[in-house]
């Protein structure tokens, strides 16, 4: 996979197709086959994917202790789902 020029593109990407890249990216670093001003942007590439890696999963994670807490209020008052 060829790393995306624009780090905005970055924000409209699934977290499937931001960790499938970055993997791309740390095998391309791994290669050593770039020169150093290719490894630096593919590395501050990496960097911004693995941040929104990050967020995207501390968002579901949020999501999910709110439907967790959401359930057992549910249970607490008795409510069947």
């Amino acid at each position: 996979m060829k790393p995306q020029n624009h780090p905005d593109d970055i924000q409209s990407l699934s977290y499937e197709q931001a960790f499938a890249e970055l993997e791309a990216i740390v095998a391309g670093l791994e290669a050593n086959q770039k020169s150093l001003d290719e490894a630096l942007v593919l590395f501050e590439r990496g960097q911004a994917l693995a941040a929104h890696c990050a967020a995207l999963l501390d968002r579901a994670e949020l999501r999910i202790r709110q439907l967790g807490e959401t359930s057992a209020l549910t249970s607490e008052n008795g409510e069947d789902d």
